[in-house]
């Protein structure tokens, strides 16, 4: 599994937070990480999510610069 920590104090629109987690909650693709479970220690909210071994797209994109077929396909996916 990965955890990823939100700290709540740093959110100042905390409904989005519960939005995004109703949104991965109640939606599973083979071809998006699944969300598992939640749980509030102390200010942080810590989201349980499935494991991805190459890591988050976001990681990706910072190192990596995509053609357009690139990010076409990953859109598409």
């Amino acid at each position: 599994v990965a955890i990823k920590q939100v700290s709540l104090w740093k959110q100042p629109q905390k409904e989005l937070i519960v939005n995004e987690l109703q949104v991965v909650r109640d939606n599973k693709h083979p071809n998006i990480v699944n969300y598992l479970d939640s749980y509030l220690v102390e200010d942080k909210l810590w989201i349980i999510m499935e494991y991805m071994d190459g890591g988050p797209l976001s990681s990706v994109i910072k190192e990596v610069q995509l053609a357009e077929g690139e990010i076409a396909a990953i859109c598409r996916e």
